[in-house]
């Protein structure tokens, strides 16, 4: 039986059910009845569901919340906690996404979010990656950001390590 981190379990799902072209994402318990099936196990699968459904209700309580600076201009000052969990590399990728257009400030808020969230030792860019491209494809009307993000990332990797 393998156990699967959760972005293991989130990955999984992403690419088996987000990326179809009509996404059919099962209710809940049959999602969970399938991830089992597979052989991930039961305490990160039900984490990993867990994630998903904050992620779309951050998504929700954030188009509504007035307070986000949606200009553009606000300087992201990053909290003690989040500095001991996003290395370096992590800051400085979300930045140059948000610099590039990819994310937008909400978006970075949200990803930064749904990263501590993971609840893993480390976070990497590989993670972050992952998870910008989740949550891209949660939100209505990115298809623009998500496909610049996914040839990004694409072309980044071909051309090998910097």
């Amino acid at each position: 039986m393998m156990t699967g981190s959760v972005l293991d379990i989130l990955i999984y799902v992403f690419d088996r059910y987000m990326l179809d072209e009509a996404p059919e994402v099962p209710e809940r318990e049959d999602l969970a009845r399938d991830l089992a099936c597979v052989g991930f196990a039961h305490d990160n699968v039900e984490r990993a569901l867990d994630w998903l459904a904050d992620l779309a209700c951050v998504r929700e309580r954030a188009l509504l919340d007035p307070a986000i600076d949606k200009s553009g201009r606000a300087v992201r000052i990053f909290s003690e906690s989040e500095l001991t969990r996003l290395s370096t590399e992590c800051r400085g990728f979300l930045l140059t996404l948000e610099r590039l257009g990819v994310l937008q400030p909400l978006q970075r808020e949200i990803v930064i979010d749904r990263m501590i969230a993971l609840d893993a030792d480390e976070l990497d860019t590989e993670q972050l990656k992952w998870v910008v491209l989740m949550v891209l494809s949660s939100q209505p009307g990115q298809d623009l950001a998500f496909q610049r993000l996914e040839d990004w990332v694409s072309n980044a990797n071909a051309s090998g390590p910097h």
